[in-house]
Parts: structure tokens; sequence; C-alpha cells
């Protein structure tokens, strides 16, 4: 899953977030101190003080991380207010046991320093804890968004499993009709119909389970189907295949070519007395693989169609391949044609 993510938020920033802050912090009171005591001394006191901070603060995190309630939706300043207060007192005496130390400006003498010491690093440690908070929240935010994103992808895996399982008992019922059709006719024939059949109930079986199939194997599947339908139809059909090189590999849904052809036998072979030509064409235009399956006719509403093809073919691309795959339908000079156009997205 890391390998999705995008390199920054791959980073673990913790660490280097916090030596930068404290490096500020340090560099800050250096330029405060400087003037007044310039020197090696205030340099180690000031870089003293920040890597107590790093220290104190590092603690501070693991007990928060012990208590997530205290920084929820709301911060609990009753246990917020009291943890800082102490944290304060531990950094104030920190830095004071750097200046007895190593004496950067003498002797110190009195203690009218200790208030302004006391609010400085109270609000340095208050203002930590804000940004901290801020972190937590934009992560939380991100980890929120990414269990959407997943549940998303979930819902659209189970529509889309929901379409095919609709599209398959479509397929198999019409398929089961032309084998009945058949079988008073010619036991051959329709035991090589039988044939083809199962071969394409191996297909449907093992396709079922993709989002997407290769041009290739789609292409036996429908070449099984025609075969079928051969059989029944006789001279009535006559079907033509024009695959532009290099297209094997390209994903289409499971059964969408096929069901494509099947509606253009339904409505282009079968209505008509002297049959139909089915063309299949598939070819690159403008950066999209464009398939169109066109048959002799006209677009008619057929009362007795469910539509469930056409209908789950459009929703199946668009969940399989995203919104630049489309199914078009058209008619013009006695032809009817069925146009997918998909992405150029091959197998790896």
């Amino acid at each position: 899953m890391n390998a999705t993510r995008p390199a920054l938020a791959r980073i673990r920033w913790y660490w280097p977030l916090q030596i930068l802050v404290w490096h500020g912090v340090a560099l800050f009171n250096l330029l405060f101190y400087w003037r007044a005591a310039p020197g090696w001394q205030i340099v180690a006191v000031c870089w003293w003080a920040g890597l107590s901070g790093i220290l104190c603060t590092h603690l501070w995190r693991a007990a928060l991380r012990r208590r997530p309630h205290w920084l929820g939706r709301q911060m609990h300043w009753k246990y917020i207010g009291p943890s800082l207060m102490l944290l304060t007192a531990v950094q104030t005496a920190s830095m004071t046991l750097a200046f007895a130390v190593l004496r950067p400006m003498g002797a110190m003498h009195g203690v009218s320093w200790l208030p302004g010491a006391l609010i400085f690093w109270f609000l340095v440690l208050t203002l930590w804890t804000l940004l901290y908070m801020a972190v937590l929240s934009v992560r939380r935010a991100n980890r929120y968004e990414a269990e959407a994103l997943r549940l998303e992808l979930y819902v659209k895996d189970t529509e889309l499993r929901a379409l095919q399982a609709q599209v398959n008992p479509h397929f198999f019922f019409n398929s089961m009709n032309s084998v009945r059709a058949l079988i008073y006719e010619d036991q051959h024939a329709a035991a090589r119909m039988i044939d083809q059949l199962a071969a394409l109930m191996r297909y449907a079986l093992q396709s079922g389970q993709a989002d997407t199939v290769t041009l290739a194997a789609e292409m036996e599947a429908v070449q099984a189907y025609l075969a079928i339908e051969k059989i029944r139809f006789e001279e009535r059909m006559r079907v033509s295949v024009r695959i532009e090189a290099g297209l094997e590999q390209v994903r289409i849904p499971p059964m969408a070519l096929q069901t494509l052809v099947e509606n253009a036998v339904k409505y282009g072979v079968e209505t008509s007395a002297g049959g139909s030509e089915i063309r299949i064409v598939a070819r690159r235009v403008d950066g999209m693989v464009r398939i169109e399956i066109a048959n002799a006719g006209a677009i008619v509403p057929f009362a007795d169609s469910t539509k469930v093809g056409l209908v789950n073919t459009r929703k199946r691309l668009a969940l399989a391949l995203g919104a630049d795959a489309r199914l078009d339908l058209s008619e013009n000079g006695g032809w009817v044609r069925a146009t997918l156009t998909v992405p150029t997205l091959e197998a790896a």
C-alpha cells in the first residue's frame, strides 16, 4: 500500500520537524542573548535548551499518545494545562542549570528573570502542543479520506459483481433458447451448439471474477457464440471481423463485447427474413480504442426486451474503466452500430 502513496505522504515527518522547530527556538534564544553575552558558552546554553526541549516534547508526545482522548475533538485543558505547567517547570529548570553550569553571564543573582522564563517556555510548549494537535487532525482527516476511498472501491467492486451476475443469466437464457430452437431440427448441430455453449460457460465462469479481460479472450468467446448462431441461422448470418494489429491485450469488461454481438444477432439477423451481416471492427482513434459492432436494420423499441445487456454494459464500462469509457448506439444508412470506446489499457 505504501508504494502507491505520494512520496511526501510516505516520509516520517516527526523527527525532522522536531529538530527543525527546536533548532529554531535555540537560534531565537541565541539572537536574544548574544548581545549581552557573546561567546561559546551562550551558544552551548541555547542548544542545551533546544536538546532538553526535544526530550521534554518527545516524552509529552508519548504521554499524549497513551491518552488520545486529551486531544480529541476538543482539547481537555483540565489535563493539558497542568501537564504544560509541569513541562514548563522542567524546561525552565534545565535552562537554569545550563546557565549555572556554563555561566555565560557570570554568577546568577536573584530570580527576577524567572517569571519571564516561565512565561516564554509555557508559550513555546503550548504552541508546540497546538501544532501537534493540528498535525494529528490532518492525519486523522487523511485517514478518514483513505477509509472513505476504500469503502467506495468496495462498493464499486460489489456493484460490478452484481452487474456481472445479471449479465451471465441473461446471456445463457438467450443461448439456451437457441439450442431449444435447433434440437428438434438437427441433433448433430444441436450437439455442436452445446459444445460451443460449454466453452462459453467456462469462459464466463473464469472471467466472472475479473473486472476486465483482454480483447483477445473476449473475441474467443464471441467466436464461440457466433459459431452457435451460425448453426442456427446458416446463410442468413454473415460475419466479418477486422481487429487492428496490437489491440489483442486491450482491456474491456468480460462479456461486454459478446453482449453487443448478441444484440446484433437478435435484432439484425433474427428479425430479418434475409438475415444480416455482422461487422466487428476494432481500431485506434484519437488515443482511444474504438470497437464497433454493426448490423443491418433499425433501432426499434422491442416491447419484450429487458435491455439488461446494454444498460449493464454501460454501467460496467464506467465502473471498470472510468468515465472515459462509453457505449454509443446509433443508426445510419440502414445500419445499427454499437460502439465501445475504451482507454488503451493493456494487460500487465
